[in-house]
């Protein structure tokens, strides 16, 4: 087969574009949120134009039907990544907010993981680069002291005092990510409280 121009792969990936969008788009659409369906088709199509010499052709060179299943299954893998990414990212999540934050970041959200992933997230952007890698080899990659110790070159005692380190400060800053809950003592608590001194004198 002859090489195609850059005019004529250029016209080949649109016509298996419009062949193959809205059969991709509504198969994601029925097994991811939108945001996601749309990144997961944007990167399909990356991939389709990559491997272009690669989409089933008709005899004549025209795009085959089959590109459609063929593109699916590109779907398929990449939507099949970008959810162990995710499961990833929430057992990271899940890891962190285990560390026990304080009382005022759960009680203000007790059922909204969205918010303490979201709380968890801005937290970790605002650590030394250091501190947040060592709670994602920590959390996201499962690694503890000796492990740690190996990736970064130092004792594991080293590696358990840096990452205890590492927590406290992420502690500290979710602690300062929301603003304190009012004390559950009553009103009038430490009114009554001055007022039976006085009484008592």
């Amino acid at each position: 087969m002859r090489d195609v121009t850059d005019a004529e792969r250029e016209k080949l990936f649109r016509t298996l574009a419009v062949l193959v969008v809205e059969p991709v788009r509504r198969y994601l659409a029925r097994r991811t949120d939108p945001a996601t369906a749309e990144d997961v088709l944007n990167e399909t199509l990356l991939v389709c134009w990559r491997r272009l010499d690669e989409v089933p052709r008709s005899p004549e060179g025209a795009v085959s039907h089959d590109a459609v299943p063929w593109a699916i299954v590109v779907a398929r893998n990449l939507l099949s990544n970008a959810q162990r990414a995710d499961r990833r990212r929430t057992r990271l999540v899940g890891k962190i907010i285990a560390l026990d934050p304080p009382a005022s970041v759960i009680e203000e959200s007790p059922h909204d993981d969205t918010a303490e992933a979201e709380l968890v997230r801005d937290a970790l952007t605002r650590l030394r680069s250091a501190d947040a890698e060592l709670l994602r080899l920590w959390a996201w990659d499962g690694l503890e002291s000796p492990q740690l110790a190996t990736v970064l070159g130092i004792s594991a005692n080293a590696a358990a005092i840096r990452l205890h380190r590492a927590k406290t400060r992420l502690r500290a800053e979710l602690l300062n990510s929301r603003p304190l809950v009012k004390s559950a003592s009553p009103a009038g608590h430490v009114e009554a409280e001055k007022g039976g001194e006085n009484a008592r004198r």
